[in-house]
C-alpha cells in the first residue's frame, strides 16, 4: 500500500498544480509564460488615411482634408491621440507641428473595409458635421511631404466594462504627393458574409431574437422601428443604442452615446416588445448602412453589425 501511494503522490501533485494553474489563468490572476497561448488574433494593418484635398485657409495656414479607412479586419473605433499635434515633413526632413487634429470615427466602431470623412460632434444637444483634417499654421506641402498622425484604435466587440480593453497605438503615415479626389463612400473594400439585409434575424442577449421591421425616411432623417421576441425563459432587455447610418457622402450620422443607454422595452418570456430609434441625415444622402451594436451573450457585451438599407 506504501509501495503505491508513493508512486501516485507525485502524479497526484503535479495534477493538483494544473487543476490551479488553470482556475488561476481562467480568473485572471496568471500570466502564461511568452510562447504559452490558448488562443491568436491574425495580424492587423491598423487603420490608414488618404489626402482628398490640401488648400489655404483664410488666416494663411494649410488644411489637409482627409478620409480614414479601417484596415484592422474587424470592427474598430479610432481616435487622434489627444493633446498630440501631426507632424507634417517635407523631403528634406524639416518638420512641422500641426496642433488641430480632427481624426476619429466620434466613438463609433465601424465595420472593417469602410471609409469615412467625416462624423457627428458637438453635443448631444446640439450636434455639427465634423469633418476630417489637420491644419497647419504657416505650412506649405511640396513634393514629398508626408503627413503622420499619432491615433490609437479598438476592434471587435464593445464590453462597457472594459471599452478600452485591446487598445493599440499606432501612427497614421500619409503621402500628400497622392491626393485622392474620386472616392465612393462608404466601402473601400468588400469583406465577404459582413453586410446583411435589413430583414435579417439577429439572435441577442438570452436567445432573444431582433428584427428590424420598419424603416421610414422622415425630414429629419430616418427612423428605425426596432421588434425583439423572447422564445426563452428569461424576461429581457436587448441594448442596440442609438444606432448610427453611413452613406454615399461618406459622413457618420448619429451621435454617439455608449450603446447600453438608450431605453428599451423589456422583452417578456414567449413575447414581443417593439420600440424606435431616429439618426438625423440630410434627406438627399442616399446609399445607407446601419452600424448596429446589439447586446449579445452577455449584458453589456455588444456584437455588431452592418446593415443593408441602401433602397431607402
Amino acid at each position: 500500500m506504501k509501495f503505491i501511494i508513493k508512486l501516485i503522490k507525485p502524479i497526484i501533485i503535479v495534477a493538483t498544480a494544473l487543476i490551479l494553474l488553470l482556475i488561476l489563468y481562467v480568473g485572471g490572476y496568471v500570466v502564461l509564460p511568452e510562447g504559452i497561448e490558448f488562443g491568436a488574433s491574425s495580424a492587423s494593418k491598423g487603420w490608414s488615411a488618404v489626402a482628398t484635398g490640401i488648400e489655404k485657409t483664410d488666416s494663411g495656414g494649410l488644411r489637409i482634408d482627409l478620409i480614414i479607412r479601417n484596415e484592422t479586419g474587424d470592427w474598430s473605433a479610432m481616435q487622434a491621440i489627444d493633446g498630440r499635434a501631426a507632424v507634417l515633413t517635407d523631403k528634406n526632413g524639416k518638420t512641422t507641428n500641426c496642433p488641430t487634429v480632427f481624426v476619429r470615427t466620434g466613438g463609433h466602431r465601424v465595420a472593417p473595409g469602410f471609409q469615412i470623412r467625416g462624423f457627428q460632434g458637438g453635443k448631444k444637444s446640439e450636434t455639427v458635421t465634423q469633418m476630417i483634417y489637420v491644419e497647419c499654421p504657416s505650412a506649405q506641402v511640396s513634393p514629398g511631404s508626408k503627413l503622420s498622425i499619432a491615433y490609437s484604435y479598438v476592434t471587435g466587440q464593445y464590453n462597457y466594462y472594459e471599452p478600452d480593453a485591446n487598445k493599440v497605438e499606432a501612427t497614421l503615415k500619409v503621402d500628400l504627393d497622392n491626393v485622392t479626389t474620386d472616392v465612393k463612400y462608404p466601402i473601400a473594400e468588400p469583406v465577404e458574409g459582413l453586410i446583411q439585409k435589413s430583414d435579417v434575424e439577429i439572435t441577442a442577449l438570452n436567445e432573444v431574437v431582433l428584427t428590424l421591421t420598419g424603416i421610414t425616411r422622415t425630414e429629419q432623417g430616418v427612423q428605425f422601428t426596432w421588434q425583439t421576441f423572447n422564445p426563452g425563459e428569461y424576461t429581457t432587455y436587448v441594448h442596440i443604442g442609438n444606432p448610427p447610418v453611413v452613406g454615399a457622402d461618406g459622413i457618420l450620422y448619429g451621435f454617439y452615446v455608449s450603446p447600453d443607454m438608450p431605453s428599451v422595452p423589456i422583452t417578456p418570456t414567449g413575447k414581443s416588445a417593439e420600440w424606435t430609434t431616429e439618426v438625423a441625415v440630410p434627406q438627399d444622402v442616399k446609399g445607407l448602412y446601419i452600424m448596429l451594436s446589439v447586446e449579445s451573450g452577455k449584458a453589456r457585451l455588444f456584437t455588431n453589425y452592418a446593415i443593408d438599407i441602401t433602397d431607402k
